[in-house]
């Protein structure tokens, strides 16, 4: 219903006929006359907030009418994003909400949603709201050239660089495509491949001279080897003892390795580099680091060759983890929803061949540097190298741990 509020010059005018008449003007003249400055001033204050209530609704009903318009204009889709991110300086993939401290890609990432109107604001604080899933949980300090994220999202024109606008040039969205409303990019997954860059001088013998690093260069047949003892990890194993709190009888432990081999090395900056890549169905976590990890130490001399095979059995196995510096999420893969929808005339496939050049070019600009200078100015491969001869290859980590138990109270009872 509407009401009308008159103005107070008609209210006064309407009294004066009421006194002219005899009516009951004496007696509100009277209430008027006693009241107190103090609920005159309150109901002045009771006025205006409810205008300025009525202006704040005036507001939010054509705020709530804009976005109305726009999603009509531009109305929600389901789409998957391809993402490229430097992980330096971000404690990992996965948004924690509430918490400024510790900053994610995900963070970024919403944010920009946001501002580029891809996302209403409250959308922002549940990302439930916008059916968000990314496709790998990558850790602090770990990079993305081919990250997967699903969300629905206004499909507003020039939508890439809108969203980019608002990203810091470390995060890029390199491509979108419309995909079907039950898509999931974590569940819908079929494989990840990852690759994993460190100096050549990780596989030098143990009585190498660190003090050259830079001067080593990896020669073939040690190379030869190396993707030998990769290639042992091809096939279902049960990797128990390649992460944290896994019992060796979880069915989760078994996880099937497609493939893993280290590239040929290259000269960066002076010193030699090379690429691992590694493609399995899915992967736990540090799984790859110490994968990677245990085989250096086999090359290097600490550890024999058997270790592999004792790591998959049920005994525990002390299984050195590699830094974490130089881990990249090279790609995501859906082949079987490629086969399902990717020929039904109204989605694309997965597959980003299109964006390849842009996925190198951004690895050329902010992946690769980052992780040669971080490497060349902390040392994080030589310094975990030096931590190598701690590990107990022989022993099991059981026995490992009573031996240094028994060497610490005989230290104390000294």
């Amino acid at each position: 219903m509407f009401v009308s509020r008159l103005p107070f010059s008609s209210l006064v005018c309407s009294t004066r006929t009421l006194a002219a008449k005899g009516g009951l003007f004496p007696t509100f003249r009277c209430n008027m006359s006693e009241a107190s400055p103090k609920e005159v001033a309150d109901n002045l204050l009771k006025r205006s907030k409810e205008e300025n209530e009525g202006v704040e609704a005036n507001k939010r009903i054509k705020a709530e009418g804009e976005q109305a318009k726009d999603e009509k204009r531009y109305p929600k889709k389901k789409v998957a994003l391809l993402m490229a991110y430097c992980g330096k300086g971000y404690y990992g993939m996965q948004r924690n909400p509430g918490n400024t401290q510790f900053r994610t890609i995900e963070d970024e990432l919403v944010t920009a949603l946001v501002n580029s109107g891809c996302i209403p604001e409250n959308h922002g604080d549940e990302m439930k709201k916008m059916s968000f899933q990314r496709c790998a949980r990558t850790d602090k300090g770990v990079s993305a050239a081919g990250q997967v994220v699903s969300l629905k999202v206004r499909l507003i024109e020039d939508i890439l660089d809108k969203i980019n606008e608002h990203l810091p040039p470390q995060i890029r969205i390199l491509g979108v495509k419309r995909v079907t409303q039950g898509f999931n990019s974590k569940n819908k997954c079929d494989a990840r491949t990852y690759s994993y860059m460190l100096p050549t001088v990780a596989f030098s013998p143990k009585d190498f001279d660190t003090a050259e690093a830079s001067a080593f260069r990896l020669d073939p047949p040690t190379h030869q080897r190396v993707n030998f003892l990769f290639a042992c990890y091809h096939g279902t194993h049960n990797f128990h003892n390649f992460t944290s709190q896994k019992a060796p009888s979880d069915p989760s432990a078994q996880r099937y390795i497609m493939e893993m081999s280290c590239g040929e090395p290259f000269v960066l900056d002076g010193a030699e580099f090379a690429v691992i890549k590694v493609r399995g169905q899915s992967f736990m976590m540090h799984q790859i680091r110490k994968m990677i990890g245990l085989v250096i130490a086999v090359v290097k001399g600490y550890a024999p060759e058997d270790v592999l095979e004792r790591s998959w059995g049920q005994e525990k196995v002390d299984v050195p983890k590699a830094p974490g510096l130089g881990l990249v999420l090279e790609r995501v893969h859906f082949d079987t929803y490629n086969k399902r929808f990717g020929g039904d005339g109204l989605h694309e496939r997965l597959e980003w061949e299109d964006e390849e050049d842009a996925i190198k070019a951004f690895k050329k600009a902010h992946i690769y540097p980052s992780i040669v200078e971080t490497e060349c100015q902390e040392g994080s491969m030589l310094s975990w190298m030096a931590t190598l001869p701690i590990h107990d290859f022989h022993a099991t980590a059981t026995a490992t741990q009573d031996s240094q138990q028994l060497l610490e109270d005989a230290n104390h009872s000294d």
